[in-house]
């Protein structure tokens, strides 16, 4: 029942994408207003069928129909509900059903915005290219990703069940929808980007048509990589949150070309500059979430985060390669109608540090990749296994970082077009000031290290600067002047400076050691002591668990374990974490005891301001709703002839 149901929506799904496609295509082709409004009907067919084959496979997965293939791979009669519904997106083929059913909710979501101008080309190539992308992932779950493949023979009673490493936290409920709804997010940006080529309505106004999906697209992406900072930290048990692991670059890819994209599609907005190249970030951060995909799901790496070896990986490999050679060349094709009508008065103005920040965002990206797929490249040439690890990623990465928090810092304070000198040191000698005096607090503190020590002082310079224009926007406009992109975007700067400061600290300034310990014997690290109490076993239906009682400063009672699973070959930790605004006291039960009342291995690390880390996360998503309302606008100060947006003029107040 389960696989017949899903099998005919999963095709259905495919046949609605196909005939979609080919409706909007013959519409656009034959100018017909009336078979563009009719091909309406297929995404909601597409939306239809992602949803029951959902539906269906939650089902099985929920049912413990061991006739599928997925279900009997994935999971288990003891296996908690929790990780019974999660069990969809932690193997291959149910990461690709997750994909579609997201697909199909974006391309939802755009036909009912735009129901109003389904007649128009714009909007009829934009979903064109949607039913495209949707056809292409639900042809993957026809051939070799097929979810609701039946076993044939003697059906097996139960199944392993989900990797243990996905059954031992709930962040796994979160953290990989949100960076699907990042990832897919963003095709809807590219699908408008592709109609705005080939319509040759090449100016600002698909910018504005996107501005918002590309937010979104940007912030889910953004808490789905915090999240799964936070899930690597709560369970891998190495105390670290972010290792420059290939599958963790995956993600991070797009984010660095699309935060570039959002800052210089607003030089585009205001100035009418940078057209080209807004497009090629565009088609970038798109293709990137492709080639993401064909790294987590064709085999290719190793990784605790890829999927197995499959046969997809071809089938993506060469989407990615369409996808590349389709945006390349039309942007080629339109090369004469994206001359920009701006230019740059002087590099000392505000579009000039958008254009710097996006050289920067480009390095960055240039450094991941190349770190990321040179040692794929090596092994497909002469069969080298090579390996890039984190010196190579901290060593080529902080330069860029710190100039970046710089830029973050001067950029708000920067009108368009040219700044004085005068304007300059009035606008920046508070922020200034504040950095200066952050890093005189550290080292009378007894903070040492040029590293951290710069980081801490830039971030309170960027961090400072934000807060100013949030004062004076606040100032004039009261608390509404606090919406809008400008001064959204203020607000995910300083969540970016909480997590540059926490990163910086906890890189610099951790403490690790393992101690052997017997019960009622304690140790100190860090100005901090841990307590041994005692281990004993506990039985779970899915896992059996030794666990330790440490109590830590003489107060709570934590709890690291190390489980075994029953189809899992070695034992899996689960850390416990003593967690405060401060520091954190991160406890791992390394070797467990021998005999009753025997020594165990306790590692502990101490780490500071971890917490922030989340914090940071949190203020950036707030910030991104807040970027996404309408705020006030202003009256245009530039001439007519140029594209002006709703104005993100610095709301400045005279001196005074």
């Amino acid at each position: 029942m389960n696989a017949l149901l899903g099998q005919s929506a999963v095709l259905l799904g495919f046949l609605a994408a196909l005939t979609g496609a080919g409706t909007m295509a013959f519409g656009l082709a034959k100018g017909r207003a009336a078979i563009l409004r009719g091909g309406r009907i297929y995404v909601w067919l597409l939306l239809g069928a992602a949803l029951v084959a959902v539906l269906a496979m939650q089902r099985a997965l929920i049912t413990h129909d061991f006739s599928l293939k997925y279900v009997a791979d994935n999971n288990s009669t003891t296996t908690p509900l929790l990780f019974c519904i999660t069990g969809m997106w932690s193997a291959l083929e149910g990461s690709i059903l997750l994909w579609s059913l997201v697909l199909a909710g974006y391309t939802a979501s755009v036909a009912h915005r735009f129901k109003n101008r389904q007649a128009d080309p714009m909007v009829g190539w934009a979903l064109l290219v949607m039913f495209v992308v949707a056809a292409f992932f639900f042809g993957l779950m026809l051939g070799p990703a097929n979810p609701f493949k039946q076993l044939s023979g003697v059906l097996p009673t139960d199944g392993p069940g989900p990797n243990p490493l996905l059954q031992n936290h709930p962040l796994v409920a979160f953290h990989p929808p949100m960076l699907y709804l990042g990832y897919v997010g963003f095709t809807v940006p590219f699908a408008f980007a592709v109609a705005a080529l080939v319509t040759g309505r090449v100016g600002e106004g698909w910018l504005v048509e996107t501005r918002r999906w590309t937010l979104f697209a940007w912030g889910f992406l953004t808490v789905g990589i915090v999240l799964g900072a936070w899930w690597s930290y709560e369970v891998l048990g190495w105390g670290g949150y972010w290792a420059w692991d290939p599958v963790e670059n995956a993600s991070f890819l797009p984010w660095l070309t699309g935060t570039a994209f959002i800052h210089s599609v607003m030089v585009q907005e205001r100035r009418g500059m940078l057209r080209v190249w807004n497009l090629s970030l565009l088609l970038a951060t798109f293709s990137l979430t492709i080639l993401g995909t064909f790294l987590t799901r064709s085999g290719v790496l190793d990784s605790v985060h890829a999927f197995t070896e499959s046969p997809i990986g071809p089938a993506i490999l060469t989407f990615f390669a369409v996808i590349v050679a389709v945006g390349v060349g039309l942007i080629g094709w339109r090369g004469d109608r994206l001359r920009s009508p701006g230019t740059m008065d002087s590099p000392v103005s505000r579009e000039g540090a958008f254009l710097a920040n996006n050289m920067l965002f480009a390095a960055f990206a240039f450094v991941v990749l190349l770190g990321t797929v040179f040692p794929l490249i090596a092994e497909a040439l002469n069969g080298d296994r090579l390996s890039v690890g984190r010196p190579y990623f901290d060593r080529m990465t902080r330069p860029i970082g710190f100039t970046l928090l710089f830029l973050m810092a001067v950029a708000p304070a920067l009108p368009w077009r040219k700044a004085g000198s005068e304007l300059l040191r009035h606008r920046l000698q508070w922020p200034l000031t504040v950095a200066a005096s952050t890093v005189v607090l550290c080292v009378a503190f007894g903070l040492r290290g040029a590293a951290p020590l710069l980081a801490f002082g830039l971030g309170a310079f960027a961090a400072a600067g934000a807060g100013r224009q949030l004062l004076l926007s606040t100032r004039r406009q009261g608390l509404h002047g606090l919406f809008g992109r400008a001064n959204g975007g203020m607000v995910v700067h300083v969540g970016v400076v909480v997590i540059a400061v926490a990163f910086a600290a906890s890189s610099s300034y951790g403490h690790r050691h393992q101690f052997r310990l017997a019960e009622g014997e304690s140790a100190r690290l860090a100005g901090h002591t841990v307590t041994y109490l005692g281990a004993k076993q506990v039985d779970h239906p899915n896992k059996k668990s030794i666990v330790a009682d440490v109590r830590v400063d003489g107060g709570r009672v934590f709890r690291p374990a190390l489980n075994k699973f029953p189809f899992a070959n070695d034992a899996i930790g689960t850390p416990s974490v003593r967690t405060t605004g401060v520091d954190d006291v991160y406890l791992t039960l390394v070797t467990p005891p021998r005999e009753p009342g025997g020594t165990v291995v306790i590692g502990v690390i101490v780490q500071p301001l971890i917490m922030w880390l989340w914090v940071g996360g949190g203020i950036m998503a707030v910030g991104t709703l807040m970027a996404a309302l309408p705020g006030r606008r202003r009256r245009p100060t530039a001439p007519a002839s140029e594209p002006v947006p709703v104005a993100e003029e610095e709301p400045e107040l005279a001196p005074a």
